[in-house]
């Protein structure tokens, strides 16, 4: 009897799919906007059957929330840079990187479409809030490991991260490094 339990590839076909399909969705909410796209446009776009996302995803909202995840968990590294106020700068710097970046202001649109997209919408906007907070989390609990004083992680969501995000979604002044860095130096 093989007791041995099957190889999970950390690439290759599944990984390539995941990928052309995130792409994908990425592209058409930049292009057209959410809702004005279906599971047969995202498929077409990344070259796979319907079938594939269905199987993968349940439907669109599933999709656009594991988009939305992936993007936030890959972009966003956590900083360690041994002072909360390195970290605190850091993670700001790295979150406007990535809602400055070419996919970052589709994304954001994405996440405010969500949460008038009744439940499973809803369910994705605090599933992508959690992942942020937890992300903050982790920055502030390092620092009262050193002996900081930080602040909550609803302070910074408030303080740093919100204000970055409105900027983006209406089209404000740029995220310079000057107005990150003050909102960082704002809350502390």
């Amino acid at each position: 009897m093989d007791d041995r339990q099957p190889v999970k590839r950390p690439g290759g076909r599944s990984a390539r799919v995941t990928a052309a399909v995130h792409q994908a969705v990425t592209d058409l909410v930049g292009e057209r906007g959410y809702g004005n796209f279906t599971i047969a446009d995202v498929a077409a776009r990344a070259g796979v059957a319907d079938s594939s996302i269905y199987r993968r995803w349940d439907g669109m909202e599933k999709l656009l929330a594991d988009v939305l995840l992936t993007y936030l968990n890959t972009q966003s590294p956590m900083p360690d840079t041994g002072s909360l106020a390195g970290d605190l700068r850091a993670l700001a710097a790295n979150t406007a990187r990535e809602i400055t970046g070419p996919d970052g202001l589709a994304l954001l649109r994405l996440i405010v479409a969500l949460t008038s997209s009744g439940r499973q919408g809803l369910r994705a906007r605090d599933d992508l809030l959690a992942e942020r907070s937890l992300q903050v989390q982790t920055v502030l609990d390092r620092a009262r490991e050193r002996g900081e004083n930080p602040p909550d992680a609803h302070g910074v969501l408030d303080h740093v991260i919100a204000p970055m995000y409105i900027r983006v979604l209406f089209g404000a002044d740029p995220l310079t490094p000057e107005y990150v860095n003050g909102l960082v130096d704002r809350l502390l």
